[in-house]
């Protein structure tokens, strides 16, 4: 073989330029290779969020005497100590120990939420000692605690350090390093504030938070411990303490959501999700999704593999995204992320599978409540002979192999996206005013847990089925040999029927919702029925026939509730999909809506009016039991706290027995003081059509709906002549008053023969500013009740009056306050 120096020059010339092409060629694969087949970034493996995650005490510390540190409406007076740093990440510390002697104080701007730190305190004024504190920032904490100390040789225990971060993980299980991150990828400068309190006084798992990025309570103080355990204060920031944008970071304007569901209930999905940012400097995105739900890999509008954060499923999960860049406030974005899971949903037997996540089954907006909307493409796949019931329009259907291939698209922007799926019987029917396609699903078998009933009906003691049977069991209920039929396809008509009349009935009352198709599906769950937007989960008892309901124990204290579930979810309809709340202190207004409409429906159906009576006793009792830790729900804090009533001091189950039930009865009294014997409900239905139409596909906030009524209110309802409704909202809505009511009354004849009333009306219980307008009724000689009029009365009030009764020649047989439940008031 000849060496390259013997080859003629024209051939090594050749040689050389091949040479030269063969390494182009090999660098342009290389970097094609690189850039296209890159090995996605795993979740986790930022290396700023990693720093935070494993972030430790870096040696800085600093000594403080009398140094105070004041945080919106919480004030730190650290008397003497030491403050230790964490180590700096991307040039920011983001933490802090403190290891001597202070003291917190908590001065909450509203009434209610001093009212409601007492139950914690059982003190008027909140003063929490410590001698240790943890805290983690990304505001200006570090500059200001380093200006006033004097640099001191750290000697701080790391420990509460670990603590803190044990306890978000695994505890609380809230990511807060990648909230943290949040801040420190943004373009703008935070103004998250965390401090974990080992208080001396009250509680040692103390939390106190201000985080901008809250919904609509950004100042937060709540307990952690298992024993005393509850969120005690909650408000918006001061806008004079911080220059930080406030609200959510982005806004979902578009979901393309392609789902399989396995016989297992293995889900795997792949959801493109298009938005927009709400601020500035968004680049780390934050989404709800449910933890089993692993994430595969998330993309960018090129295809490009981005970072992206979730933990272990047992840990904090909470999915997070790191876009490419920040991006500037009203910059839309799209993301691709694939995931898959169990647990999320279960295959009960028979055919019947239960959705046990419901709003972030797919990536969905943290803090999800019903007052955002987004347009949906969904697709579904599921094993073939199963039918499915999806958020939307049905646009077409097929068998593709082992699988049902669906397609839907939501014929408005709708608040949540939902399904559910079985071996479904279906009926249907349409309605031509209002137009309305409304289907029925139940399914043709039992679950598991309802066929280990009827086996131990039956004689053959076999112990199964999930929480239901349990809960059959602590009702006491004792399956009999004679047990009726557990099918649950009989009363498939029947759901149907009633949700036929409740949609006609609500078109009247409320106007047209946003909505042209309704399914309602059995759901193996027995305890609680949910409405999506066309979409109505009902529990599977509500199809069990009324002796079987009877024979366990199920009619026992159920304050007629199988009457009420479907009314009320379809009700949802208008409350919380057409109409959404604005924030979890507007959320009254969706249950309570649901509840009152529900009674709307009972009166219609229902011949004997007892039956109407008994349903707002009951919405009563529940306000005023007491529960097993001694609380009334009515006085655990006004309607706006929402599900925040709900802590280890006034009972877990204080949120259900007072936003439904009150929430119900301030549109019951609104519709109360606007009826008239001539044109009845007329009125009403004008407010509240003209409420629903203005707040059509978007969400509502409390005083929104108080400027409509106040728009349309009765000159009778003006008690403090301003035209306004401040008197009825501050009393009922916003307080926590309950007044009480006695009549004294008799009847003469005057000397032309008409029947005259002697009446005394006292209102006791109550606060001098409070005001009502307090129903009469007469029953005459016939039974019938007649509506006389209202009385005002101010305060802790007796009203003497005598009353002729024009052209009335025969004596009532009596005089009879708040009849209908007008005004809600205690019983006696």
């Amino acid at each position: 073989m000849s060496s390259l120096a013997e080859t003629p020059r024209s051939n090594r010339f050749l040689l050389h330029n091949c040479f030269r092409l063969l390494v182009m060629i090999f660098t342009v694969a290389a970097f094609c290779s690189s850039s296209f087949s890159q090995t996605p970034p795993g979740p986790n493996s930022d290396p700023t969020y990693q720093a935070l995650r494993n972030v430790a005490l870096s040696g800085e510390a600093v000594n403080v005497t009398n140094f105070e540190l004041k945080r919106d409406a919480g004030n730190f007076h650290f008397r003497s100590g030491t403050i230790c740093f964490v180590a700096p990440v991307q040039g920011r510390v983001t933490g802090a120990v403190f290891k001597g002697d202070g003291e917190f104080a908590l001065t909450p701007p509203d009434e209610n939420e001093q009212k409601s730190l007492r139950l914690l305190t059982k003190e008027n004024g909140f003063s929490e000692t410590f001698n240790q504190l943890v805290l983690r920032f990304t505001d200006s904490t570090y500059e200001e605690v380093k200006k006033a100390g004097i640099a001191a040789a750290s000697g701080c225990d790391p420990g509460p350090l670990k603590d803190s971060q044990h306890t978000t993980r695994f505890k609380l299980k809230d990511n807060y390093e990648a909230r943290i991150l949040e801040d420190l990828l943004g373009s703008e400068s935070g103004a998250l504030f965390v401090a974990f309190i080992h208080g001396k006084h009250y509680n040692g798992e103390e939390l106190f938070s201000i985080d901008p990025r809250e919904g609509r309570d950004q100042v937060r103080f709540s307990t952690y411990d298992e024993n005393k355990s509850g969120e005690w204060a909650s408000f918006a920031m001061s806008h004079t303490d911080s220059k930080a944008a406030v609200g959510r970071s982005i806004r979902i304007r578009h979901q393309q959501l392609d789902t399989t569901i396995e016989k297992s209930g293995n889900l795997i999905g792949k959801a493109t999700t298009e938005a927009s940012a709400r601020i500035d400097g968004v680049r780390v995105v934050p989404f709800n999704l449910f933890h089993t739900l692993r994430v595969r890999s998330v993309t960018g509008e090129n295809g490009q593999a981005l970072a992206f954060i979730q933990e272990d499923k047992n840990e904090d999960a909470q999915f997070f995204v790191i876009l490419p860049k920040a991006l500037a406030a009203g910059e839309q974005f799209a993301v691709t992320t694939e995931y898959e899971g169990k647990e999320v949903v279960t295959n009960e037997g028979g055919g019947n599978y239960f959705p046990v996540a419901r709003q972030n089954w797919y990536p969905n907006e943290t803090h999800t409540g019903f007052g955002e909307y987004a347009s949906y493409d969904m697709t579904f796949r599921i094993p073939k002979g199963m039918k499915i019931a999806a958020t939307g329009v049905l646009v077409s259907e097929k068998d593709d192999g082992g699988q049902n291939v669906s397609v839907w698209k939501s014929e408005v922007p709708q608040t949540v996206a939902g399904f559910s799926l079985g071996k479904f019987k279906v009926e249907e029917a349409k309605l031509e005013k209002p137009e309305y396609f409304i289907q029925s699903f139940a399914n043709e078998e039992s679950p598991d847990w309802v066929q280990a009933l009827q086996r131990r009906a039956e004689g053959d003691d076999v112990a199964g089925g999930r929480s239901n049977l349990g809960m059959l069991r602590a009702r006491g209920g004792k399956p009999e040999d004679t047990l009726g039929t557990l099918s649950t396809t009989g009363l498939n008509k029947k759901a149907l029927v009633e949700a036929e009349l409740a949609v006609q009935l609500y078109t009247e009352y409320f106007g047209p919702s946003l909505f042209k198709h309704l399914q309602l599906t059995q759901q193996t769950a027995c305890n609680f029925g949910q409405s999506w937007p066309e979409l109505i989960w009902i529990p599977i008892c509500y199809y069990f026939d009324t002796t079987v309901r009877h024979q366990l124990r199920m009619d026992w204290g159920d304050r007629g509730y199988w009457k009420a579930v479907t009314p009320h979810e379809v009700a949802h309809q208008w409350w919380g999909h057409t109409v959404g709340f604005g924030s979890g202190r507007d959320q009254w207004m969706s249950e309570g809506f649901a509840d009152m409409s529900a009674s709307l429906y009972l009166s219609l159906i229902e011949k004997n009016p007892s039956k109407f009576i008994t349903f707002w006793n009951d919405e009563r009792d529940l306000l005023l039991e007491r529960n097993a830790e001694g609380f009334r729900a009515i006085d655990a804090g006004p309607l706006t706290m929402g599900y925040r009533t709900s802590n280890s001091r006034t009972g877990f189950d204080t949120t259900r027995r007072l936003i439904y039930p009150k929430g119900a009865y301030i549109l019951h009294m609104i519709r109360m003081m606007m009826h008239d014997n001539r044109t009845g409900d007329q009125r009403f239905k004008e407010t509240m059509q003209d409420f629903v139409k203005t707040y059509s596909g978007r969400a509502a906030t409390t005083e929104d709906f108080k400027a409509t009524v106040e728009k349309h209110m009765t000159p009778e309802m003006d008690l403090e002549g301003n035209h306004k409704l401040d008197w009825f909202f501050n009393q009922y809505v916003y307080g926590t008053e309950l007044p009480s009511y006695k009549l004294d009354s008799s009847f003469d004849v005057g000397a032309d023969g008409d029947v005259i009333l002697h009446m005394k009306i006292t209102q006791a219980n109550v606060s001098d500013k409070f005001h009502m307008l307090v129903p009469l009724y007469l029953e005459l000689a016939d039974g019938s009740m007649f509506a006389l009029g209202r009385a005002r009365i101010a305060g802790n009030t007796t009203i003497d009056q005598t009353v002729p009764l024009k052209g009335l020649k025969t004596k009532p047989r009596r005089a009879v306050l708040n009849y209908y439940d007008d005004v809600l008031a205690s019983a006696d």
